[in-house]
């Protein structure tokens, strides 16, 4: 007798355990729809000091324009440079405070497209250190030549 109720003991852990399993098992970042037309170039966390942060950008599409989507908290943009594979810069005049899940206004680099190196960003969180830092995702906006 008492060895089947070790046994249903043991199969109840065993099954429990491995529900367990499967339930932590599962993806830990949520899914973003992102709009056609728009590949995501980077995902940043800024503190909540002045924090100067770099995107490599990978692609070998052309981009003509660039936004931010921010999650979960407040962000205050102060200052971004974008390089161009050719050498050039571009530094628009920024200074602008995103709300969270929200979309910064479309920054146009080029008409007719340019390949980007890198983004340089210059921001801070806004709000309490408790609460968690923002996160930051980047967008560009490919070159459609038809």
């Amino acid at each position: 007798m008492r060895q089947i109720k070790k046994l249903k003991t043991l199969r109840f852990l065993l099954y429990f355990s491995l529900i367990l399993m499967v339930v932590s098992c599962g993806p830990t970042r949520k899914s973003i729809a992102i709009e056609e037309g728009w590949d995501l170039l980077g995902e940043l966390k800024p503190d909540f000091i002045r924090d100067k942060d770099v995107i490599e950008v990978h692609s070998t599409n052309k981009f003509t324009d660039l936004r931010f989507k921010v999650e979960k908290h407040e962000v205050r943009l102060n200052n971004l440079t974008v390089f161009f594979q050719n050498g050039d810069r571009l530094s628009p005049s920024l200074d602008e405070i995103i709300a969270p899940d929200q979309y910064s206004r479309n920054i146009e680099i080029a008409t007719d497209g340019k390949f980007i190196n890198k983004i340089e960003f210059k921001f801070r969180t806004t709000g309490n250190v408790f609460k968690g830092r923002a996160n930051v995702l980047v967008f560009g906006k490919r070159y459609n030549g038809y």
